[in-house]
């Protein structure tokens, strides 16, 4: 049965405190054990990795994956479904590329978790659970609430490589009235299990983030006169045990790799890759952002996060109004290029089988279409995807009626999809994580869907 649920810019300091912060959170005899004795068994995931692409603001279910030519005239839009390399399965005419892969992945059209709030609906997607209680409002990040997937991935398999377990680009989940709304970092978990969040909405993705690079006043030629110092400097530190001795080594050569850009810190940059695979992609923030996706699991991160980014603020998913042009226009063009590439550059390279690609936002759109030409928030039911990482291609699991208002065949709320984002990388309800008390919490309390591998 479906589980039925009861800031400011980071600075280069801060990040490099954060990494020392993950390094002496590696000591803790308790989570070591922990950790290893899941990742032992973390063998039942086929994926060492996973892409979430996030759909910043909602998209809808009608417009992309779960076309409704049949709907009432008030409730069907301009758009008309095509056919794809599924027999009998259909998407949006906008997503043609995707129409050609759609054996590379399965369309799941009855997620639901009926809250239409937006800072509900990206909590409940990135977390698998429900936020700490609020006294009101939209929720916000809160260190009282269950950790983002990618703060899981961090404490379960640690970094790797030199990067960040887990790593969210090229920028927060919010909008203009919200800043980041809940469920985008290691909640009780604590802050060394944060994913390495980017948040410069003038950073361009495929360069190394400013934040990383040493300050426009400090020559390369005298940041090496400083390390050679730190070296010379080492040697005061012998009264430190060995465990802190080896904290302290880790956290300083993560630092002069960041500031040195080189080693892994390079997988973001994505200057080396062929024009025409940037071409591919995209030359936008969004299929940039794809790309260097790619690159960080790779390079070994275990969990990127990729939402939706062209004009943070104003030009999102969340369309009130005018809702077919900014789809056509806007935002199906950009995600059918993008999350297409991807999956064919995962195959090519062999990675898609290791590498789970997942699809998703914070809920649909209503059936209805309002005044403005627009649909509203809906969080009734919606529409998923899930590629690679084990999961069969080619497949439709679940169904909405035929207005795309509620689910009717296999409803499965969000818990059971994170549940099943887990499933493929090797964990279940069983598995626990330590918040910052030292107490073991559940990852998610819903149940995968087997039959999607």
């Amino acid at each position: 049965m479906p589980y039925q649920p009861g800031l400011s810019r980071p600075t280069r300091r801060t990040f490099l405190q954060s990494g020392a912060l993950t390094a002496m959170g590696l000591g803790l005899p308790q989570l070591l054990q922990a950790r290893e004795r899941q990742t032992s068994n973390a063998g039942n995931g086929r994926s060492k990795s996973c892409i979430l692409l996030f759909a910043t603001g909602g998209p809808s279910q009608q417009e992309t994956f779960d076309p409704k030519p049949d709907a009432p005239d008030n409730m069907n839009g301009d758009f008309l479904p095509i056919s794809t390399s599924v027999p009998g399965v259909q998407i949006c005419e906008h997503l043609p590329q995707m129409a050609r892969l759609a054996d590379r992945y399965a369309i799941i059209r009855s997620t639901y978790h009926k809250s239409g709030t937006h800072g509900v609906g990206v909590h409940y997607n990135l977390t698998g659970l429900k936020h700490a209680p609020r006294s009101a409002g939209e929720p916000q990040v809160s260190r009282q609430d269950p950790p983002c997937m990618g703060g899981v991935m961090r404490q379960l398999r640690g970094d790797r490589n030199g990067l960040p377990g887990s790593v969210h680009l090229p920028v927060r989940i919010g909008d203009q009235n919200n800043f980041r709304w809940g469920g985008q970092h290691a909640g009780y978990l604590g802050a060394k299990y944060d994913p390495l969040t980017l948040i410069d909405e003038h950073w361009s993705p495929g360069t190394l983030p400013p934040a990383f690079l040493p300050h426009e006043d400090i020559s390369m030629e005298r940041f090496g006169q400083r390390a050679s110092l730190l070296k010379k400097l080492d040697g005061s530190r012998r009264h430190l045990p060995a465990e802190g001795t080896d904290i302290y080594h880790t956290a300083q050569q993560r630092a002069m790799s960041v500031l040195e850009s080189t080693s892994a810190w390079e997988a973001f940059l994505i200057e080396k890759e062929k024009p025409e695979t940037l071409e591919r992609y995209g030359d936008n923030k969004f299929g940039r952002s794809c790309l260097v996706a790619r690159r960080l699991v790779e390079a070994g991160v275990g969990l990127v996060t990729v939402p939706w980014m062209y004009l943070h603020s104003t030009k999102n998913f969340d369309t009130h109004a005018n809702h077919f042009k900014l789809m056509k226009d806007l935002l199906l063009p950009p995600v059918d290029r993008a999350f297409s590439a991807l999956l064919e550059d995962l195959e090519q390279r062999n990675l898609l089988d290791d590498t789970l690609v997942v699809w998703t936002g914070e809920f649909g759109r209503t059936p209805k279409i309002n005044n403005n030409a627009g649909r509203d928030h809906w969080g009734n039911v919606y529409s998923t995807v899930l590629a690679g990482g084990g999961i069969q291609g080619g497949q439709v699991y679940g169904a909405s009626d035929n207005k795309g208002a509620e689910p009717v065949d296999d409803p499965l709320h969000v818990t059971d999809f994170v549940a099943t984002i887990y499933h493929a990388l090797g964990f279940d309800r069983s598995t626990v994580v330590y918040d910052q008390g030292g107490r073991p919490r559940p990852i998610v309390e819903g149940r995968a869907v087997r039959a999607l591998f």
